[in-house]
């Protein structure tokens, strides 16, 4: 069984499209996924925010940093396994819903009562939705966002996937702008590994693409 890391950050629309597309790939061909943390919060810290991004992304990058010490929470409780359910939790509340006019998309995100919704839809105790605001835990996404970079490299963003690590490739992306069929996930699986296993491979690139293909991420009717 093949192991695979997928590190990522609750509020990357990309991380959360790439993650569909792992979670249709994982039975079909027996992976073993370990759903680690990368803070997007953390890994831009030393950037400029006023400068660097678009208005508003701190406080969206701080969302992603309140869910995910959620996430280490429960982890430190309730082990690894129960990640991959949390996190499609987390991408089904943000990601399935449909905008509001004159809304921010992400108002309520990352709040009390989202958490424990959140919390509550995995069978899980909303008493770890107290852990947002908590920064006992950030040590632990300093870490794993530390290691998910000496996998891949620097300046990369969200999702990070490791292949049988800590030796095997690893890489930013894929980058994809909508979840493929089941048959176009093995396919495009076998491509990426083509790809990444061989040692002199480093990137492939293009920034003409379309927008994520999200209900959120929809023009409001």
């Amino acid at each position: 069984m093949q192991k695979v890391e997928f590190y990522w950050d609750p509020v990357c629309p990309f991380a959360w499209i790439t993650s569909r597309w792992i979670a249709k790939v994982e039975p079909q061909l027996e992976l073993e996924v370990e759903w680690r943390f990368i803070s997007l919060r953390f890994l831009n810290e030393a950037k400029d925010y006023d400068k660097d991004f678009p208005p508003g992304y701190m406080a969206l990058h701080t969302k992603g940093l309140r869910m995910l010490r959620v996430a280490a929470a429960v982890r430190e409780k309730e082990g690894l396994a129960a990640m991959g359910p949390l996190y499609t939790a987390f991408g089904e509340s943000i990601w399935d819903r449909s905008p509001v006019e004159g809304q921010d998309t992400m108002d309520g995100i990352a709040e009390q009562s989202h958490l424990v919704a959140v919390l509550a839809s995995v069978g899980l105790d909303p008493s770890y939705a107290a852990a947002a605001d908590d920064d006992a835990r950030d040590s632990v996404l300093r870490e794993e966002t530390t290691t998910a970079l000496a996998r891949a490299g620097r300046d990369v963003g969200t999702p990070i996937i490791a292949i049988d690590p800590p030796n095997g490739p690893a890489f930013f992306g894929p980058v994809i702008s909508r979840v493929p069929s089941d048959e176009e996930a093995v396919e495009l699986w076998h491509a990426v590994m083509t790809l990444a296993k061989w040692p002199g491979f480093a990137e492939l690139k293009r920034t003409l693409r379309e927008m994520p293909q999200l209900p959120l991420l929809t023009r409001p009717r």
